[in-house]
């Protein structure tokens, strides 16, 4: 056991058996072995019983005297594979180097235990493999035509005492490297060469063995393929010690034959159309011809084809094949072409009812069959002619065109329509059609560069193509597009703007129909351009507002006209507006400008920013005559004071009944001041406790006092909002509470929290607000806003400007004390509660439920316990 774990040394079983002259290497190694991995070896030779030195990769003053020379130049040396193997290898070995060679292996285990040598038997055999081939085929050139066959000939000898097999492959050298044809291998079976398999398969190259060991490779059908230099390469292979596999002996480029094979030339084929470029008339025949020459001899047939390119350049599979005639002389089918045979060179190509489409380039292709000797046929060459170009002159019909315009425009959005007519048509058969194609140039300053768009065209159908420029209107229904009669189309703009200003051109294609029923167009024609202008001036808007009484007090009606010019302007509708420039005090519009009432070019009427619910018709605006318009304002109020004027757009007729802007104006102030000395009204905000605790009621004062002329309280009143805005500073939005106006009614916000308000008036001068079960969210700055209302000697009520009061900061504390107190009393008495409930439960089941009374027998005072003790 100890042996078959031991270290063990590797060579090949005996004899290696070797040609002279070739390179022998002979392996080495070794496994299950102690030490490092990388293991050490000697080589020793002996041809009878003492064995000398060769080489060790570990000692250089191993070798012996008699090896160091070989050595030393490298012709026998060792080469490393792995850790733990390598190979001798002999270079030019000689009859001299026949013999054992031992490889050994230094120990490096622990333990010796295994072989730490193994041995080899190499026999060194004469070189006895000779290649030659037929005397009358060495070193020729041959000279063949494509599809002929040809036969070379090659022996193989080997005088070998050993039983060897021989390898024999073709090759052929076709540029720089050598490429197998066929092989009859070493194991006895034929192998084609990479391209050759369908070729060897359908029997045109074929390796056949004849006596005196000659090897014949036959090619029945040569192509221009076969052309170059060919040899028979043959080895030598013998087989193993244990006959499983066959080893190479020998190759030999000296002993390889050589046989020159080119193909120098094949047959010719020439193609030719005999006609040069050929220039045909519609409706006319075209007429070509295909000769072919050669000079094969024997048996041949000729195969022809026609194609058509609409380019010189196009290959074949581009191309359009027309006609074709195979080598049996069959022609495939077509209606407006035949393609006949007129003598045994020449082909005839003829096209009736030739068209435009028609014109391009037309080309020949012929091929040469042979006969095979199985019946079958083989192409042998093929070419294909030139190019020939033909040009097919149509058939131009002659028309001139002319447009008018038969309505301009004076002014934007009048209408324009242009007429493209046909006129003085000639020479135009049952199969022409008329389409048109409408373009615009416009008008540029100077020298830029003049850009024509197209509008719309039609083609050969009917079909309507929208250009860029006019697709939205033509689609909308603003531009339409026409055909009044057989000779006339129409453009018409329903409504002309100042970008249509320009130079206008129509088009006339004329297209012909094919024999295949399609339309080609054949000609175009352009008339002369039509400028659309109209001389513009720019539009003019005055504005006048004029107040019609010239002195009145609060509560009276104010009234004030507006009167409209204007000046290049067809037809104008004016719209109104009037507006107000109060003092920068109105809190309601911080701006200064107030939108209040409109009248727009239809004379409908808007409010547009009076937002007083109480007179919602206290402000009329009216339409007097078709420049003049009166605003009145009933019941004024000293809150009203500021500048009024009248805004005024003047609109004119636009494309499809729409209106269009065309100018705005603005009129003179006209000022409403009212001089009055009333009481002057002051608001603050007070409270006597702004700090408290959560779920506390705060109390909030909006106190209102007056200076001036004192007022009775019932000709007093006053609208009260309170807000406030939820941050130590300023710097977020006022969150409105609750209003209280002028009758009573009160009005609060929808709130998030649980807490609640309540306002309300406690005095003519006070009012109180209170918030209920404060929250955290109610704290911030609060304030209230004023707005006063007066009764005047007359009766009528007039509103004050709004008064806002400087805010006050409510803080909202938490009571530690109060929101701990209750949690922890009820704590303390459930804990109570449950202990003398457990003590109670306790009891009990200690004295009535599991009480058990046990009969403990008597026992004896003796040494040794009683059994069931145990």
């Amino acid at each position: 056991l100890a042996f078959c774990r031991g270290r063990i040394v590797r060579v090949p079983k005996g004899p290696l058996i070797r040609v002279v002259g070739t390179e022998v290497a002979i392996p080495c190694s070794v496994s299950d072995y102690d030490g490092p991995s990388e293991q050490n070896f000697d080589w020793e030779f002996s041809r009878e019983t003492d064995f000398v030195r060769i080489v060790s990769t570990w000692d250089s003053t191993f070798t012996s005297e008699e090896y160091q020379k070989r050595v030393g130049r490298g012709d026998i040396k060792l080469r490393r594979s792995s850790n733990d193997a390598v190979e001798l290898v002999i270079r030019n070995i000689q009859p001299a180097d026949q013999g054992r060679y031992k490889c050994s292996t230094p120990s490096t285990d622990a333990t010796v235990q295994g072989n730490y040598d193994a041995e080899v038997q190499v026999k060194v055999i004469s070189d006895g493999l000779s290649v030659s081939g037929s005397k009358a085929r060495s070193s020729t050139s041959l000279r063949l035509s494509e599809g002929d066959s040809f036969k070379l000939r090659c022996s193989a000898i080997t005088t070998s005492p050993e039983h060897t097999h021989l390898h024999v492959t073709w090759q052929i050298k076709s540029g720089s490297s050598w490429q197998d044809i066929l092989s009859l291998t070493h194991e006895g079976k034929f192998q084609p060469g990479a391209g050759y398999e369908e070729r060897y398969r359908s029997g045109d190259i074929r390796l056949d063995t004849g006596a005196n060991d000659t090897y014949r490779l036959s090619v029945s059908q040569a192509s221009s393929a076969d052309g170059g230099a060919y040899r028979c390469l043959v080895s030598e292979w013998v087989r193993g010690v244990d006959g499983s596999e066959l080893l190479l002996l020998k190759v030999t480029n000296k002993k390889i034959f050589l046989f020159e094979f080119l193909c120098l030339s094949f047959q010719a084929l020439d193609v030719v159309i005999s006609t040069s470029n050929v220039s045909v008339t519609e409706r006319d025949s075209l007429d070509l011809t295909c000769n072919i020459t050669t000079d094969r001899s024997g048996i041949f047939q000729a195969e022809v084809m026609w194609y058509f390119s609409t380019s010189p350049d196009d290959t074949l599979s581009d191309a359009q094949l027309l006609l074709s005639m195979d080598h049996d002389s069959v022609v495939s089918d077509s209606t407006l072409i035949s393609l006949s045979h007129v003598d045994r060179n020449s082909y005839r190509l003829l096209v009736r009812d030739v068209d435009v489409e028609d014109s391009g380039y037309y080309f020949c292709e012929a091929a040469i069959w042979v006969p095979l000797h199985n019946g079958s046929w083989h192409k042998v060459v093929e070419r294909t002619s030139a190019p020939v170009s033909v040009v097919v002159t149509a058939l131009e019909p002659d028309y001139d065109v002319f447009l008018n315009a038969s309505k301009t425009p004076k002014f934007s959005d009048d209408p324009t329509e242009l007429n493209c007519r046909i006129t003085n048509v000639q020479d135009t058969e049952a199969n022409i059609r008329f389409t048109v194609s409408w373009y615009y140039r416009q008008h540029l300053p100077g020298d830029d560069a003049v850009t024509e768009e197209l509008l719309a065209s039609m083609d050969a159908d009917w079909t309507l193509l929208l250009g860029d420029r006019g697709r939205e209107r033509i689609q909308n229904g603003e531009i339409i597009l026409s055909k009044k009669s057989a000779d006339t189309f129409s453009l018409r703009i329903q409504w002309t703007s100042e970008s249509d200003r320009g130079d206008y051109f129509c088009v006339i294609s004329a297209w012909s129909r094919h024999r295949n029923n399609s339309w080609v167009k054949s000609k175009d024609v352009t008339s002369a351009s039509v400028n659309i202008f109209w001389a513009t001036q720019d539009y003019t808007l005055t504005v006048e507002a004029v107040k019609l009484k010239p002195f009145f007090v609060a509560g009276h009606t104010f009234e004030m006209t507006c009167k409209v010019s204007s000046k290049n302007i067809k037809t104008p509708r004016y719209s109104v507006l009037i507006t107000a420039e109060k003092p920068f005090t109105d809190q309601s519009n911080p701006n200064g400008t107030t939108r209040i009432i409109s009248l727009n070019q239809d004379s409908v009427v808007r409010l547009e920013d009076w937002t007083d619910q109480t007179r919602v018709d206290g402000v009329v605006l009216e339409k007097v005559q078709e420049n003049e318009f009166r605003y009145r304002m009933y019941q004024t109020q000293i809150s009203d004071a500021g500048l009024y004027r009248c805004v005024v757009t003047a609109w004119s007729p636009g494309g499809g009944g729409m209106w269009r802007e065309a100018v705005n104006g603005l009129s003179n102030p006209i000022q409403i001041d009212f001089q009055t000395s009333g009481p002057v009204f002051n608001v603050s905000v007070h409270s006597d406790s702004p700090t408290i605790y959560q779920g506390e009621v705060a109390d909030l004062l909006c106190i209102v006092t007056t200076e001036g002329m004192p007022l009775e309280p019932d000709d007093m009143s006053f609208d009260v909002s309170w807000f406030a805005v939820r941050s130590f500073a300023l710097d977020r939005e006022p969150v409105l509470l609750a209003s209280l106006d002028r009758r009573g009614i009160v009005t609060q916000s929808r709130r998030n929290g649980s807490s609640d308000l309540s306002l309300e008036r406690i005095s003519p001068l006070e009012f109180r607000l209170r918030v209920h079960g404060c929250e955290d969210h109610d704290f911030g700055n609060h304030y209230c806003i004023v707005t006063p209302w007066v009764r005047s000697a007359t009766g009528v009520w007039q509103r004050e400007p709004d008064i806002k009061a400087k805010p006050i900061f409510l803080s909202v504390k938490m009571d530690v004390l109060n929101a701990f107190k209750y949690p922890l009393l009820i704590g303390i008495g459930l804990a109570t509660v449950i202990g003398l409930l457990s003590c109670l439960i306790g009891y009990c089941s200690s004295r009535w439920c599991c009480k058990k009374e046990v009969q403990e027998t008597r026992r004896e005072r003796r040494r040794l316990m009683s059994m069931e003790m145990d």
